[in-house]
């Protein structure tokens, strides 16, 4: 049996009761954390509330040899492991396959995902959104200026009056985020003052909403012009930021009183 578990957002709380009694039933637990992470904890206390021992995988674990994963599935309750949900987003469609391939029974728990949070804490409607899309740092694409994938997802969901998600990019102990600090268990994290420096190059007066924390007890939600948010701090990680498209009344008034989006960004 292999289970797909989503921890949720934010610690090791986050989970649903039918993953922590998945986790804990299970006769060994994998971990990935190089996509997305739980910034209020840590694998150590994620062990000691689970009274579960974590084996915490590379990508090169999971998406090239997965064989470990596969075997112990095998003859053995196996629970794997990521931050948010484990199918979206950080997609293991993959891997589920594989194990259906070998006779393996499979199922799926899921964990609150950053969309659905994101669209709770601003107000903006969850079925308003279109294709997401991840703003990489400057130095990870390797191309001047904004990469063509995130221009061409917000250009395309504004003209369809969509909301657009854009995920903040994660390096975990990524080589050329260690070269840059020399440091080599290197995390880090991008803000959303970093990624609005980034946007305002393109889209400078355009409204956008940050989402910090989501999940945690103290969760900042705040909108703003995008030029004006790249010179403000929103604390800790993760971040997120949004930049929505035509906006619903309810929308409208949400966006002033949850996230104190100025008036004349609201007409």
């Amino acid at each position: 049996m292999l289970t797909f578990i989503g921890l949720g957002l934010y610690d090791e709380r986050s989970v649903t009761v039918a993953g922590r009694d998945a986790l804990r039933d299970a006769d060994r637990a994998f971990a990935e954390f190089y996509t997305s992470t739980l910034v209020g904890t840590n694998v150590a206390d994620l062990e000691a509330y689970h009274d579960t021992e974590i084996e915490v995988l590379e990508r090169a674990d999971v998406e090239q040899h997965p064989e470990q994963i596969l075997d112990a599935a095998e003859s053995e309750h196996v629970a794997f492991l990521t931050a948010g949900d484990t199918m979206i987003s950080t997609t293991h469609v993959d891997l589920r396959l594989r194990a259906q391939d070998r006779g393996v029974e499979t199922r799926v728990i899921h964990g609150t995902t950053a969309q659905t949070a994101a669209s709770a804490l601003t107000g903006l409607q969850n079925y308003r959104f279109g294709e997401a899309t991840t703003l990489p740092f400057d130095y990870a694409h390797g191309a001047d200026g904004l990469p063509a994938s995130v221009t061409e997802t917000i250009d395309e969901n504004r003209e369809r009056g969509l909301h657009t998600l854009v995920y903040l990019d994660i390096k975990v102990d990524n080589e050329a985020a260690v070269a840059r600090a020399g440091d080599e268990e290197l995390q880090e994290y991008m803000t959303a003052d970093t990624a609005a420096e980034y946007l305002a190059a393109e889209y400078p007066d355009l409204l956008a909403v940050v989402v910090a924390r989501a999940g945690s007890s103290d969760p900042l939600v705040r909108a703003g012009r995008m030029a004006d948010l790249a010179t403000e701090s929103f604390g800790g990680p993760l971040h997120l930021l949004v930049v929505p498209g035509d906006l619903h009344h309810i929308e409208r008034d949400a966006l002033r009183d949850l996230a104190d989006a100025p008036a004349e960004l609201l007409d």
